[in-house]
């Protein structure tokens, strides 16, 4: 005798996992109440969880949000420059003394 899906009130053959064709279909699609895996828990998406209940779609979007500068913070200092980059400082030199030459004697 060949077994029934397990869906309640369907009467169509055992095809896999306890399902007929139809509802294995739903279920390996994740539109059955219980998914064949863990999916994400924003509204309406179906993609396989990552982490922390959601998508690896929505989890780099919130890790992009959340590095995300603040507008109107206060920004940190910046480091100095290397050395090798950083420009030498300039020396000022004394003008040179100026001699008067006595004029050519005509």
């Amino acid at each position: 005798m060949q077994e029934t899906c397990k869906v309640e009130g369907c009467k169509k053959a055992y095809r896999a996992k306890g399902y007929c064709n139809i509802h294995y279909k739903k279920w390996r699609a994740g539109e059955l109440p219980k998914p064949r895996y863990k999916i994400c828990k924003m509204e309406n998406c179906k993609k396989p969880m990552l982490k922390k209940g959601i998508c690896k779609a929505h989890f780099d979007a919130m890790i992009l949000e959340k590095n995300k500068p603040v507008v109107g913070a206060a920004q940190p200092p910046q480091a100095p420059a290397p050395e090798s980059q950083a420009k030498a400082p300039e020396v000022k030199t004394a003008p040179a003394a100026e001699t008067k030459e006595a004029p050519p004697k005509a």
